[in-house]
């Protein structure tokens, strides 16, 4: 697959869960996979990195089924899923010299993924009866599995 695409659908998993492709490539980056040692992004690579990334995608997976969690469609969430693509867009972009591209394909997907995302839950969760709990917890793991099919695809 072309890098853009791959950043492209990093970019749609930051729609779904902002902080899940952020560890995935941060961990990525610190075993030497997504190769960002002199780039701008060689922060995601630090030896503390992944495991913040990690937490905070934890205590995201958590939060993210509590009522009072604000839509992913309210603009402080949107934005962050945004940026949250496009970081990880630019990192899988960088071993191939195309990071702004890259940049643009993950932000542009994180739109996608946010947006079409919240139609996905939200018509599961109409079909089975109006029960979020497992469309939520579905939603959970097709953003980890597919963080982690994307990134090693990289």
């Amino acid at each position: 697959m072309t890098v853009l695409v791959l950043a492209f659908l990093i970019g749609v998993v930051a729609g779904l869960r902002t902080l899940t492709p952020l560890a995935v490539v941060s961990w990525a980056a610190r075993l030497g996979w997504v190769p960002l040692q002199s780039s701008l992004l060689a922060f995601l690579g630090f030896a503390a990195t992944p495991y913040v990334f990690t937490v905070l995608a934890i205590a995201e997976l958590i939060g993210d089924k509590l009522p009072q969690t604000p839509s992913r469609k309210a603009a402080m969430p949107f934005v962050v899923r945004i940026v949250s693509g496009a970081l990880c867009g630019a990192a899988l972009g960088t071993a191939s010299q195309s990071s702004i591209a890259s940049l643009i394909a993950g932000a542009l997907g994180a739109v996608a993924g946010t947006l079409g995302g919240y139609e996905f839950r939200a018509r599961l969760v109409k079909a089975i009866g109006g029960r979020d709990l497992p469309i939520a917890l579905l939603e959970d793991a097709i953003a980890i599995i597919a963080a982690v099919l994307i990134t090693v695809s990289s």
